[in-house]
């Protein structure tokens, strides 16, 4: 089976989440509160499910588990990634996720979170935090214990088409006006550090993890540098922005036609902006934005053509 995957997202409703995921991709969202799309997921909490050919209705795991050869046997006991996009209408928590040791040890065999943003649009002068000043364990507790959030928290300014690489054991959080694109490990654990004293729908603040946040915090906080590869091919423009253990992603703005190859185990594929055909053999598929699929492991040659903006990944 060579034929992309298309596969139908899950909406999550956050307590920090908007409407923006309605008016800008036109999803069928459960309320005017809903912060994540899980756009290509095979986690327990939210499964993507096959939209139509042969294994229409399937969710993703179903295929994971009976159809390995669709992902070239890749050697995992469960689908490794996991692709959101995520409407920060409000602050999100400040956060930080455990690796894959902590992870298996203190969440049931959960795997771990290293995970990437791309900012596909934001507020003029939004910001995101990403990582913290204490440089011990001590002084990062001890912050955090006397309520010294603006001393210890560092902000960054974004602007749309920014990248971020956010490995576990980094304090982050999305903050209001905010629209990202997230490839992330599968996992779903968080550990909330700060959480602005708010109140959810049931007049309750939302619990707090700070002893596993200290736990998994790297301190001091070490920024991994990067630099993204920018290559043209037949007047488009593909960005490599990082290539790590867990994952490898890119963005392809694609400008006209373009014959590309699928030589990895899989490839996962997000629709941000435009319109575009894919041929694969002799079939032809309609592109829209807020669009995703699974270019599997015999997909081998094919086509894009039109005007569109993707963001793409593989483990």
């Amino acid at each position: 089976m060579n034929q992309p995957i298309f596969l139908t997202p899950i909406f999550q409703e956050r307590i920090w989440g908007g409407d923006n995921l309605r008016k800008l991709y036109h999803y069928e969202i459960p309320s005017d509160r809903t912060g994540e799309c899980w756009a290509i997921s095979a986690h327990p909490n939210g499964q993507s499910v096959v939209q139509s050919g042969i294994y229409k209705g399937k969710s993703l795991s179903q295929l994971w588990n009976e159809y390995p050869e669709l992902f070239g046997h890749f050697e995992s006991e469960n689908f490794p990634l996991l692709t959101k996009i995520l409407d920060a209408n409000e602050d999100l928590s400040v956060q930080v996720h455990p690796d894959d040791s902590y992870a298996r040890k203190f969440e049931n065999g959960e795997l771990g979170k290293t995970e990437c943003w791309y900012i596909i649009d934001c507020a003029e002068g939004a910001e995101i935090i990403f990582g913290h000043h204490a440089q011990t364990r001590e002084e990062f507790m001890q912050m955090i214990e006397d309520n010294q959030w603006d001393k210890l928290l560092k902000r960054n300014e974004i602007k749309p088409g920014d990248f971020f690489y956010v490995p576990s054991g980094t304090i982050h959080a999305l903050c209001k006006g905010t629209i990202v694109l997230e490839t992330q490990q599968s996992s779903d654990t968080t550990y909330r550090v700060y959480d602005y004293e708010r109140i959810d729908k049931k007049g309750l603040k939302r619990d707090l993890h700070l002893d596993k946040a200290i736990d998994v915090t790297r301190v001091p906080h070490q920024g991994v540098k990067f630099e993204p590869e920018i290559t043209e091919l037949e007047g488009s423009l593909f960005t490599k922005f990082i290539e790590e253990k867990y994952f490898a992603v890119y963005k392809w703005d694609v400008h006209r036609r373009l014959e590309l190859k699928q030589d990895h185990h899989f490839m996962l594929v997000s629709v941000i902006n435009g319109d575009a055909e894919l041929k694969v053999g002799e079939d032809i598929y309609s592109l829209t934005k807020g669009m995703h699929f699974i270019l599997p492991y015999q997909t081998g040659e094919f086509i894009i053509e039109g005007q569109a903006n993707f963001i793409v990944s593989h483990p």
